[in-house]
């Protein structure tokens, strides 16, 4: 029952990736556990991290939340982490798809090598990379062939059934029923109504972490679910033919700021205007931005909660012009209140363009006018976010990201433990250490 999908599940060996890979698999990882800590002191982490320990109960073959501590069940693990790193969305993304696949790979992978006891580091980066590379397929093919734009969690689910399949071992048959299963259970959520109302359900993430989990422990008990039409139907079978000559984790992105990247073409646009003229917040009476449908159904302006903020073109777009960044304490409730952030964003005039929404999703642009007081009109250039893969951003911005999200929380020497930790991970080298820091409780 041999198929190039389960083989590549099962035979990938980090050896074989090519350097370039290696080395953007490693940066999303120390920057997806810098985004897992910004996601931590979150509301939304804090419920479902005690949700798993009530109601995902360890089990024969326990693994620790992410940042957490508490032992609970694997899939609980993958839950708890997949949702803590969606708390803070900031994690990279794939324009295709639309979504993130290394949000719930990662937990899903960490999770999976603490219960099996599988500790070796070319493994965890394999699985890793397995997330990227069967998610982004997985996520293409159901955009190809569903009628509604579904989460994130819906196309995860495979990966991380992938992940746990290969950690636990199971045979090309079972692989095939794993990737079956988390098909038929992954939660195909609508992703537009959380844009247009935003909640703690965001991406979804977390709960097909959850589901890819599952449904590889059910395959190793005999449970059967294949096929996965969405790898195996011919319809797809050009997204799947390149597995290993074709890196989907080159296609990611990087984001700066931790809000939806459909938000991040209007923001980088207004930062442009308001640095490259040395502008005040004051100087503006107003903000004008032209953008895509997708940007324009983000339409919380005064925001009471977290992910409204993070769900919204206006608000972040405010921020950008009064702070010159977007940070960590500029999405919490705190800021809300900011009486000129609150100015910019209610005043804030947003269209779409024709061209733009001809554009989308392959790339996602807009360009913004900054209205002063005196009248004058100042236009950006078409404008899209930093961080695309065309343009990649240095290590040296990833890092300082991470330090900027991690030291605050962990203090400087942890912080700076994980990111070697993570650095150091190879074939043959245990990843313990990184399992010990990046589990320890804040």
């Amino acid at each position: 029952m041999s198929h190039p999908l389960t083989d590549f599940i099962h035979a990938l060996r980090w050896q074989d990736v090519p350097p370039d890979v290696q080395d953007r698999t490693r940066d999303f990882l120390v920057d997806l556990l810098g985004v897992a800590v910004g996601g931590i002191g979150t509301r939304l982490s804090r419920i479902i991290r005690d949700h798993a320990a009530d109601q995902f109960a360890p089990g024969s073959t326990p693994a620790r939340m992410l940042l957490d501590g508490r032992p609970v069940s694997p899939a609980g693990a993958a839950l708890a982490g997949g949702m803590t790193i969606d708390a803070y969305d900031a994690h990279d993304g794939h324009r295709l798809t639309k979504g993130h696949a290394g949000c719930a790979a990662l937990p899903a992978a960490m999770a999976m090598a603490e219960a099996t006891g599988r500790l070796d580091g070319g493994d965890l980066l394999v699985s890793l990379l397995l997330g990227y590379e069967i998610g982004t397929r997985a996520g293409i093919a159901l955009h190809r062939t569903a009628c509604d734009y579904h989460t994130s969690g819906a196309w995860t689910a495979l990966s991380c059934s992938a992940i746990a399949a290969r950690y636990l071992g199971l045979a090309a048959g079972q692989t095939r029923h794993a990737l079956g299963i988390a098909e038929y259970h992954g939660p195909r959520s609508q992703m537009m109504r959380c844009i247009d109302h935003p909640t703690m359900l965001k991406d979804g993430s977390g709960w097909g972490g959850m589901a890819g989990v599952c449904a590889a422990y059910l395959a190793r008990s005999g449970f059967t679910g294949a096929p996965a039409i969405t790898a195996e139907s011919h319809d797809v079978a050009d997204l799947w033919g390149d597995l290993g000559r074709t890196w989907r984790v080159m296609e990611q992105y990087y984001k700066p700021f931790p809000v939806c990247r459909w938000a991040q073409p209007p923001v980088q646009a207004v930062l442009s205007l308001m640095q490259g003229h040395g502008l005040r917040p004051t100087d503006v009476a107003r903000i004008e931005i032209v953008t895509f449908h997708q940007s324009l159904r983000l339409a919380t302006r005064t925001p009471a909660t977290t992910e409204e903020a993070q769900y919204s073109t206006a608000f972040p777009t405010a921020v950008a012009a009064v702070r010159g960044t977007i940070g960590a304490g500029d999405i919490a409730e705190a800021a809300f209140a900011d009486p000129e952030i609150r100015r910019l964003a209610e005043g804030m005039v947003v269209t779409e363009s024709d061209t733009y929404n001809a554009a989308f999703p392959a790339r996602r642009i807009a360009h913004a006018v900054v209205v002063l007081r005196d009248g004058t009109r100042l236009e950006s250039a078409p404008t899209e976010a930093r961080g695309d893969p065309e343009d990649m951003v240095s290590r040296e911005e990833m890092h300082a990201k991470y330090h900027a999200c991690a030291d605050p929380l962990l203090g400087a020497g942890r912080a700076e433990a994980l990111r070697v930790a993570a650095g150091r991970l190879a074939p043959g080298q245990s990843a313990q250490t990184l399992l010990d820091l990046a589990t320890a409780g804040c």
